[in-house]
C-alpha cells in the first residue's frame, strides 16, 4: 500500500505538522518542569527555552549554556524544545547561536528570532545560523520561528515569510500594541480587543495569510489571564476558527492542554478523514465516493494534514488507520 506521504506530494513541499501549542519557559526550574509535564502528559506541546526574557543580564552565556545541558540531557525525552534567542540589536544574539548551535543543534527542535523590524535583519540572522550550523557539521536544516511584532516586520511579512528553514510565524501581540504609541488601548492586549480592534484584526490576518501563502504555520499570541482556562480556551478558538492560527503560545502550565483542545480536529472529521484515506489508498489514490460525495487527491490532502494533526493532539485515531499510516 502506498502511504500518503509519497502519494499526494509528489516532490512538494509538505506543510509542517507540528504540535498546536508552544510553551514559554525562561528559567532552569521552570524548562524541567515543563519537560516533565511533556512527558507526563505527552508530546502535544512544543517547549521554547526563553533566552530573551529567561536570561538575566550578564548572565545570558550561562543562561543558553544551561539551556544546552538541558536539551542534551535525558529530561528532554522527546526531543521537543526549541529557543529563543536575543533580538538584532542586543549584542549576545550571535553568542547565543553560537552556543546554542554548536552545542545542541541535532536535538534543538527550532530556533525563535525575536523583535525583527525588517527582512534585512532576519536574513542575516538566519544567515548566520546557517554559517554555525555548518560549521559545526549539523547537516539537518533548523526550523526557524521569527517573532511579527514591530511596523517594519508587518511590512514586510510576505518577504519575511519565504526566507530559508522557516516553519512558524508568530505574532507578538503586547509588543505590537505598543509599537502604537498609545494609539491602541491597553484592553486591546486581551479579549475581546485583540480581536475586535481594526489595527489588530488587520495584523493577525495579514500574518496568517501570509504564512499559509508560503506553507508557514502562524502562531498566535499569548493569553495574558494566566489562571482562567476558559479564557485560554477562547482565546485559541478565536484564533483558529476565526483568523487561521494552527498553533498558540503558552506561558502558563493550564494553558497549554487549553490550547490543544481549542486547536484540535473535530472527532466527526477524524473519522471520515481516516475512512476516506483508507479507502483512497484500497484503490491506489485514485477518486472515490464517500458518504455521496466524489473525493480525489485534492481532499485526500485536506484529509492527511486532519489525520496527522489528530495524530499531533491526541485525538483518537482507529486501528486500521493507525496501523496503515502511522505504523512505521
Amino acid at each position: 500500500m502506498v502511504h500518503p506521504n509519497e502519494a499526494l506530494f509528489g516532490g512538494e513541499k509538505p506543510f509542517p505538522l507540528i504540535p498546536a501549542c508552544e510553551h514559554f519557559a525562561g528559567s532552569e526550574k521552570l524548562i524541567l518542569k515543563a519537560l516533565a509535564l511533556q512527558d507526563s502528559i505527552g508530546p502535544v506541546f512544543d517547549i521554547t527555552c526563553d533566552c530573551e526574557d529567561g536570561a538575566a543580564s550578564g548572565f545570558e552565556r550561562e543562561h543558553a549554556e544551561m539551556i544546552v545541558s538541558v536539551l542534551n540531557s535525558d529530561t528532554n525525552k522527546h526531543k521537543m524544545a526549541g529557543a529563543r534567542i536575543h533580538d538584532y540589536t542586543h549584542p549576545s544574539w550571535r553568542q547565543d547561536i553560537d552556543i546554542l548551535v554548536g552545542g545542541a543543534g541535532n536535538v534543538l527542535s527550532y530556533i525563535t528570532i525575536p523583535k525583527c523590524t525588517d527582512f534585512v535583519q532576519a536574513s542575516e540572522m538566519i544567515s548566520y545560523i546557517q554559517e554555525v550550523a555548518k560549521k559545526n557539521h549539523v547537516s539537518r536544516k533548523i526550523p526557524i520561528h521569527i517573532l511579527i511584532e514591530t511596523h517594519g516586520a508587518l511590512k514586510q511579512v510576505c518577504e519575511i515569510a519565504k526566507l530559508p528553514w522557516l516553519q512558524v510565524l508568530d505574532f507578538g501581540l503586547m509588543d505590537f500594541v505598543s509599537a502604537h504609541h498609545g494609539a491602541i488601548p491597553a484592553s486591546a492586549m486581551r479579549s475581546p480587543g485583540q480581536f475586535e480592534h481594526r489595527l489588530l484584526a488587520r495584523a493577525k490576518a495579514e500574518v496568517v495569510a501570509a504564512a499559509l501563502a508560503n506553507g508557514v504555520v502562524p502562531a498566535h499570541n499569548v493569553t495574558l489571564d494566566l489562571k482562567n482556562v476558559e479564557t485560554t480556551y477562547n482565546d485559541a478558538s478565536r484564533a483558529r476558527n476565526e483568523f487561521g492560527f494552527l498553533r498558540m503560545w503558552s506561558i502558563y502550565p493550564t494553558q497549554i492542554q487549553a490550547i490543544v483542545d481549542a486547536m484540535k480536529p473535530n472527532y466527526d472529521e477524524v473519522s471520515d478523514a481516516a475512512n476516506i484515506l483508507l479507502a483512497a489508498q484500497a484503490v491506489n489514490w485514485g477518486p472515490i465516493q464517500y458518504a455521496g460525495e466524489l473525493h480525489d487527491r485534492a481532499t485526500y490532502r485536506y484529509f492527511w494534514e486532519i489525520l496527522q494533526k489528530a495524530k499531533l493532539t491526541n485525538v483518537a485515531i482507529s486501528d486500521e488507520a493507525n496501523t496503515a499510516f502511522f505504523s512505521a
